[in-house]
């Protein structure tokens, strides 16, 4: 059995043929295959302890073995991304000055946990491989319930002027300034202080239609009347969405400004406005939550969007297939667009429960839309929980299936298009081991380990850190490395043959 820091990935990949004709000693050809490129993610909730930790005030040793489980899972599946929810809702899931830490922690918000929990993540992520994205809800304050809990830390308690009472849920409202200047200096600051890939934001923008207070409007009545008092003329839906798209604008400038290659993304609901395209119905994001998630996508306000495609192929309200097709056609400046899938639809136990082939159907017509102009180069399942589980043996049957090969995401070249050099590459054998010492590591992020034994490709991606990585020397006639920076760009392969 592997070991979990092993970090082995099977590529199953038949030995490439000969270049010419072959003999009795005749070596065959060291021909080394492609790079697979292929955006392979989970989100972890952290809200109300959806997917870790199971439970709030669990000791640390076991919060801290339950993360490392969901990592080593995303690992075992051949995913090479994990979505960790950092803010749920005014907090942090990380040591700040700026918020309380989360309450999914130790049960109460603001209580120390001891040990900072995105340090590890991004620990156990890199150790395996796997980038760490940082996700965010900007405008979600608390659950109403949880008001008089609230820590005296939380932005809700420090300016109470700025969060409102909606139905069941306290709200930031985005039309005050300062509501979006502290969000931004959340961001700002986790990106400023650590080894995160990228930051998302998920579709919490202003608050969803509750159908416990139907028919209630939000009660933003004095930052729009502060709005219209200055000068503005929007009316209030147009400044509503204007308010949201004025911060994922600046989200991304700002993050641009303060690293070169973090990259943002944003995962809105997956149907931008009823009719878009014809015959989908259903919310209408743009007027309900006023999220204009095509507009931000045609700007160039992100660099992916994971759109959440929460649908079955067969709903005929809201096509699967033709929602990916719809969003690739927005797609016109060719960002990433890694559509979220609903693994937790899987045997869940209602009357519109996936069956196991739902989702690795769905991964088979995001990888046919690859192959189309801005198409779908990878997908998010929501939720890691369900990845985990197995549920169906969706996971196992695209471990044994589609994800049988390893795959890095893909590069992002409009924020940076040159590859790194070449790395150096010397190896030993020595009882048995092939101890490969690894130089270089300028603007590097990863080593991409490769080697070829008994006629298969096998692959490692490894930190920069680790620089003199050992594999068995059985059968194996050839090793590759190749640096891979933090945009996603791959130098010259480094090849040994035996």
């Amino acid at each position: 059995m592997r070991s979990r820091a092993s970090l082995l990935l099977v590529v199953l990949v038949a030995a490439c043929s000969s270049d010419g004709p072959t003999g009795p000693g005749t070596p065959t050809a060291l021909v080394v295959p492609p790079i697979a490129r292929e955006f392979r993610g989970m989100w972890v909730a952290t809200v109300a302890n959806i997917d870790w930790p199971t439970a709030a005030g669990l000791p640390v040793g076991q919060q801290q073995s339950e993360l490392a489980t969901l990592f080593g899972v995303a690992e075992q599946r051949r995913l090479n991304a994990v979505v960790l929810q950092v803010r749920a809702a005014g907090d942090a899931l990380y040591s700040s000055t700026l918020e309380p830490w989360s309450k999914s922690l130790m049960g109460a918000q603001g209580m120390n946990p001891g040990y900072d929990p995105l340090t590890l993540a991004i620990t156990e992520a890199h150790a395996r491989g796997l980038e760490l994205h940082a996700w965010f809800n900007p405008f979600r304050a608390a659950n109403l319930s949880d008001t008089a809990n609230l820590a005296p830390a939380h932005f809700a308690k420090v300016r109470p002027d700025l969060a409102l009472a909606y139905c069941t849920q306290l709200w930031f409202d985005p039309g005050e300034p300062e509501v979006q200047d502290h969000a931004m200096a959340v961001i700002l600051d986790v990106v400023s202080r650590y080894a995160i890939d990228a930051v998302q934001i998920d579709d919490y923008f202003y608050p969803y239609p509750n159908g416990s207070c139907p028919g209630l409007a939000f009660p933003d009545s004095v930052s729009f009347g502060a709005y219209v008092a200055g000068g503005g003329t929007l009316a209030r839906a147009d400044w509503r969405r204007d308010n949201v798209n004025r911060f994922v604008e600046r989200m991304y400038t700002e993050v641009r400004a303060a690293s070169a290659t973090v990259r943002v993304g944003v995962s809105p609901f997956g149907i931008w406005r009823p009719g878009s395209p014809p015959g989908v119905v259903g919310l209408d994001a743009y007027a309900s939550i006023y999220a204009d998630s095509r507009k931000w996508l045609q700007q160039g306000w992100l660099d992916y969007l994971a759109p959440q495609l929460y649908w079955s192929i067969g709903s005929t309200g809201q096509s699967f297939l033709a929602l990916l097709g719809w969003w690739r056609q927005q797609n016109t400046l060719g960002r990433h667009l890694w559509p979220g899938l609903a693994s937790y639809r899987v045997n869940d136990g209602t009357g519109s429960a996936f069956s196991p082939s739902e989702i690795p159907s769905q991964v088979s017509l995001v990888r046919e839309s690859a192959s189309l102009a801005n198409g779908a180069t990878g997908v998010l399942f929501y939720n890691a929980s369900s990845v985990r589980g197995d549920r169906g043996g969706f996971a196992t049957a695209l471990t044994a299936g589609l994800f049988a090969a390893g795959a890095l995401p893909p590069a992002t070249p409009w924020l940076d298009a040159a590859p790194p050099p070449e790395p150096g590459l010397m190896v030993v054998e020595s009882m048995g081991q092939l101890q490969v010492a690894i130089s270089g590591g300028a603007d590097v992020q990863w080593w991409l380990l490769r080697w070829r034994a008994s006629g298969v490709w096998y692959q490692r991606l490894l930190p920069v850190s680790l620089t003199a990585p050992v594999i068995s020397a059985a059968g194996v006639d050839g090793v590759v490395v190749t640096a891979v920076d933090r945009a996603g760009n791959a130098s010259t392969n480094a090849v040994w043959r035996r």
